[in-house]
């Protein structure tokens, strides 16, 4: 059954949309502040999307897909490596994107917002290959 990626295409755009505009505007004036808000929650959106698609294409890998699912984050990117769809230096990568979420999620400030947008451009590029491999995983 092949992955749906629309929702996680569609949110990549948006993100970078927002990522572009963030670029153009002055630091400080409420329409920056505005684009950050929106580069910041893209950026979680697809991370939380990302990981949920994973699951469902490491089902036929396991014995039972309730396995799968009970995996946390992390060891689902580890299974992702251990079976070629990524690669360890993009599992590692992709750790210290989830590290950063749990980090902004509990303590949104100025300093993790910086941390996230200086993250945000390597990760379009991982969150990308990972839907075209996805999306090729199951066609």
């Amino acid at each position: 059954m092949p992955l749906n990626t629309d929702s996680l295409a569609k949110c990549i755009k948006t993100l970078e949309n927002a990522l572009q505009r963030l670029e153009k505007v002055e630091p400080g004036s409420d329409d920056f502040e505005l684009y950050r808000y929106a580069v910041v929650k893209g950026f979680e959106l697809a991370l939380e999307m990302s990981g949920k698609l994973l699951k469902k294409a490491l089902k036929p890998y396991f014995g039972s897909p309730k396995s799968v699912d009970q995996l946390v984050f992390k060891d689902v990117f580890r299974h992702a490596a251990k079976h070629g769809i990524l690669t360890l230096e993009e599992v590692e990568r992709w750790y210290v994107y989830r590290d950063n979420r749990n980090d902004t999620a509990h303590d949104y400030g100025e300093k993790f917002a910086q941390e996230t947008l200086r993250l945000v451009p390597l990760f379009v590029t991982d969150v990308k290959n990972l839907k075209a491999r996805l999306h090729e995983a199951g066609t």
